[in-house]
């Protein structure tokens, strides 16, 4: 059975690091604004077409096809580049995720799971951009953590990163401090059935001790020591 942990950690960029995280922030905020928009027309037209419908001034509505594509609209980041040159300054597996999530976010609101998607705002005192691991882009060494386009950056390792990376989430938070949220999975074997049952007893010095005599270690004071060395 795989399952999907998230481990995170602030990092202290330096002064070109910062500049290149700040205008990654931006391109994919821009690429993610611009497919949003495109869909928005290409609703609006779907709704006024059918509106015509309804009222018998048209036969029918042609307009057929996905919802969004999104592998066409990764192809068409390429195309925005020759005319926004700024946008090759940034992590490009970046840019392409910004149309994987407004792909998921369209895919869900017309599964009626969510809301509209809205327009990123760059005055969000919270922003953030995710790269996806391809051919070791991503890794942790040691005291350091290395990024597409950014290099090694120095992070606080509060414990190890377990399974194989997937994704990584650098988001800037109000006070300017800098995090990476990294996405990795694992497989772990489930615990096999063993016909048996016991008691429970949930404590406060100890988090559980069951009727066999086994206790298990209440985790609230580390949790609290690894957010002091995150923070």
């Amino acid at each position: 059975m795989n399952v999907k942990k998230t481990f995170k950690f602030r990092i202290y960029p330096n002064h070109k690091q910062i500049e290149l995280i700040n205008k990654t922030f931006g391109c994919s905020r821009f690429i993610y604004n611009y497919f949003v928009g495109k869909q928005k027309n290409k609703d609006a037209y779907w709704s006024i077409v059918n509106e015509l419908v309804q009222n018998g001034q048209l036969s029918q509505n042609n307009w057929k096809g996905e919802f969004f594509n999104k592998n066409q609209s990764i192809k068409a980041v390429r195309e925005l580049k020759k005319t926004y040159t700024f946008l090759k300054e940034v992590d490009s597996i970046a840019l392409q995720k910004s149309v994987e999530i407004v792909h998921d976010s369209y895919t869900r609101y017309y599964k009626k799971q969510n809301r509209l998607p809205r327009f990123k705002s760059k005055k969000n005192p919270v922003q953030s951009y995710t790269t996806k691991f391809v051919n070791g882009n991503i890794q942790v060494k040691d005291k350091h953590i290395k990024l597409p386009k950014l290099g090694l950056i120095r992070f606080a390792k509060s414990r190890e990163v377990e399974g194989r990376i997937m994704n990584a989430t650098i988001r800037r938070n109000p006070s300017g401090k800098f995090f990476v949220s990294i996405l990795a999975e694992s497989e772990v074997q489930p615990y096999k059935k063993t016909g048996t049952s016991v008691g429970i007893d949930v404590g406060l010095k100890d988090f559980a001790t069951l009727s066999d005599g086994t206790t298990h270690k209440n985790p609230r004071f580390f949790r609290t020591l690894e957010k002091k060395i995150v923070n």
